[in-house]
């Protein structure tokens, strides 16, 4: 997600329009500035990440088929 806004240890974070507060908690070493990029699971940045390098993960994402909605549960 890229950094939108930054408030002590929390981000507000966009990604493919959607924003959300994300915590940055375990990345608070890390010098992070607004227009960066960083990795976000549940609510929590874990790893900084480059522009090129998001790009590629949201590719990976997209080509992963939504297997929730084609499984008979």
């Amino acid at each position: 997600m890229k950094i939108i806004r930054l408030n002590g240890l929390l981000a507000e974070c966009e990604a493919k329009g959607v924003r959300r507060e994300v915590n940055l908690l375990m990345l608070q070493g890390e010098p992070l500035a607004v227009g960066e990029y960083v990795m976000v699971q549940r609510g929590y940045a874990h790893e900084k990440m480059t522009e090129e390098e998001a790009q590629a993960a949201w590719e990976v994402y997209d080509s992963v088929p939504d297997v929730l909605g084609t499984c008979d549960l």
